[in-house]
């Protein structure tokens, strides 16, 4: 399980993670545990498992720490 600060969240239903390496990685809703989506704020902590997407690494699982 991997750790990141939400760099950005959408009306969509999305969002971008920041993993402090540079990469920033993509997450849907649905990938969202313990907690629902509009509950998330930017700049919050969050531990994730990393995978990947066909547009690049996407985050799945991601609950707040």
């Amino acid at each position: 399980m991997s750790e990141g600060t939400i760099k950005r969240l959408t009306e969509k239903g999305f969002g971008f993670i920041s993993n402090g390496s540079g990469t920033d990685l993509f997450f849907h809703m649905s990938a969202v545990q313990g907690i629902r989506f509009e509950e998330l704020r930017e700049g919050q902590k969050v531990a994730y498992d990393e995978s990947s997407g066909p547009k690049g690494p996407r985050a799945e699982n991601v609950r707040p720490i």
